[in-house]
């Protein structure tokens, strides 16, 4: 097992991965809950969709962990169930089973893309300045989230964002589990997001901030109401409308996937020469999770960017991902007990990592201003406008005009020329 991780090569080992793997399954573990309650909203099954989620966490971390040796976690996307959900099946009014079918579409089209490797090929051309500014940029959006989550950011109708209520209990318990977590980093303990997350929930159950779960074993959901369902509906698909969405699907989960990608190796120290090993099969793995998600009664599946918490604590293999996947075998069975993994003790390491991921933008040439425009507005719109795939595809716009402006057309793939036009051309289907 050593060997096949490669734990010496990557200083790392199993207690290690196995810390790292359960910080990462704890950071993700709101998607067991969420995801049912945003779907369940098409008028889904919530108890299909819980055991769907568990499912496509349970294969599809498994199998980028084994095939790419990556420390990443894949679960249903929280900005592509709300897409599906609110977008898709009440704004549009199509059925959940059809934009199911155009989840598993979109999902069939992703696995052909990563096996003709066009997804890693565009991984790989774009230029390493505006890869630290995703991965810099997923930072600041992640701890926008944390922040959010915690109640210490809240929405403001004057000032559009504001501090929220720092008397509240629950905030100070997050306020209490960020001070814990950073002494613990800074003392050099391994482990300290993980240790961190643990704590605050025993002392929110204990201060009686967070509701004890009435058992700690649940019975397994049934999967009838959404499995298989896809396939008694893909001739609903063949309409202008459903295109759209399914190009929409398409587009947004693979700039997330890529975007995580980049920032989750880059965060590792597992990028080469501005290429990632194994993108290939990391790709195919996250995009073959869709596939089965869509099956099994779930929304677009993506790597987490979650998964940054793991490495944080010293994930480094995909032994990390085969113990996120075995932590979400187990959640089948203990479902109860993942109401005390609230938002206010999770919070706390999303800040923390996003700090640690923002440490990317330190390798950005901010001298030239040809680099430096591109990458600060991939940066910032990344947590202004809530999502990782507009703050790139507003980066790969400004990257070509700005060199262009320059004079270097050449130093520019051609792919990157390609991309510029496809956004141009997304953000006008958009309007």
């Amino acid at each position: 097992m050593s060997s096949f991780f490669q734990f010496h090569e990557r200083g790392t080992s199993f207690k290690q991965e196995t810390i790292a793997g359960f910080t990462t399954f704890l950071s993700m573990a709101y998607i067991l809950i969420v995801n049912p309650i945003i779907l369940s909203q098409a008028g889904m099954d919530k108890g299909a969709v819980f055991t769907a989620t568990a499912l496509s966490a349970i294969i599809g971390s498994l199998l980028i962990g084994m095939l790419s040796n990556y420390p990443i976690g894949i679960a249903p996307s929280m900005g592509l169930n709300s897409f599906f959900t609110f977008s898709v099946c009440i704004g549009m009014g199509i059925p959940w089973q059809t934009a199911l079918t155009g989840v598993f579409v979109s999902g069939i089209l992703f696995v052909i893309l990563s096996l003709l490797k066009i997804r890693e090929k565009i991984i790989n051309i774009i230029p390493k300045d505006l890869k630290h500014a995703i991965a810099g940029g997923i930072g600041f959006f992640i701890a926008f989230i944390g922040l959010k989550n915690a109640g210490l950011i809240v929405g403001n109708e004057a000032t559009f964002v504001s501090i929220g209520d720092i008397k509240s209990p629950v905030t100070l318990l997050a306020v209490f589990c960020f001070i814990l977590t950073i002494v613990l980093m800074i003392r050099g303990v391994k482990g300290a997001i993980f240790y961190g997350m643990v704590i605050s929930a025993a002392i929110g159950m204990l201060l009686g901030l967070i509701d004890k779960p009435e058992k700690i074993i649940g019975a397994i959901p049934s999967l009838e109401p959404t499995f298989g369902e896809v396939f008694l509906h893909i001739d609903q698909i063949y309409t202008a409308e459903m295109l759209a969405v399914i190009f929409t699907f398409l587009f947004v989960a693979f700039f997330d996937t890529a975007g995580a990608l980049i920032a989750i190796a880059s965060q590792a120290g597992l990028m080469k020469n501005n290429e990632i090993p194994n993108a290939g099969r990391a790709l195919l793995a996250d995009s073959s999770a869709t596939v089965v998600g869509s099956v099994l009664g779930t929304s677009t599946t993506a790597s987490m960017i979650e998964s940054s918490s793991g490495i944080a604590a010293g994930g480094r293999t995909g032994f990390t991902s085969v113990i996120i996947s075995a932590c979400f075998t187990i959640a089948l069975f203990f479902s109860p007990l993942l109401s005390v993994i609230t938002a206010e003790v999770t919070s706390p390491a999303l800040i923390i990592v996003g700090a640690l991921m923002a440490m990317e933008v330190k390798h950005i040439d901010w001298g030239k201003l040809e680099i430096a425009i591109p990458a600060f507005v991939t940066i910032l719109m990344m947590p202004l406008t809530f999502s990782v795939a507009t703050g790139i595809a507003l980066g790969f716009i400004l990257y070509p005009i700005t060199m262009l402006a320059l004079r270097k057309p050449k130093e520019i793939h051609p792919i990157m020329y390609g991309l510029c036009i496809a956004f141009m051309g997304y953000f006008v289907y958009l309007a």
